[in-house]
């Protein structure tokens, strides 16, 4: 799969207009219905070539924008959450710099 191509396992007869929310592939147990003991493999099924992972990603953001972004009365959920996840990312890269200046109590 080139960039921009649709996945191999797409076939628009069976799927219908594609959708980049979501798994084409073939259909697993979801992860909340996996027991602790098949936890190994579960993982050991999952696909974690870097495309597969990009692809995971993608369908991620697609999904989260179906759900905040892209409805008609979409509020002001998505900004905040953006908001909170650029502040705690840029808190991680900064954390070496920041945890010098931790006001301690010498007594």
């Amino acid at each position: 799969m080139a960039f921009g191509d649709y996945p191999v396992e797409y076939n628009p007869k069976v799927h219908g207009p594609y959708d980049p929310a979501r798994f084409y592939g073939k259909a697993d147990v979801p992860f909340g219905q996996v027991k602790l003991g098949e936890i190994g493999a579960w993982l050991g099924r999952r696909n974690k070539t870097p495309n597969a992972v990009a692809g995971a990603v993608s369908r991620a953001w697609w999904r989260w924008q179906h759900k905040y972004v892209f409805p008609k009365r979409a509020g002001i959920a998505p900004f905040f959450q953006l908001t909170v996840a650029s502040m705690t990312f840029f808190y991680m890269i900064n954390y070496t710099k920041l945890k010098h200046h931790r006001n301690y109590k010498y007594h």
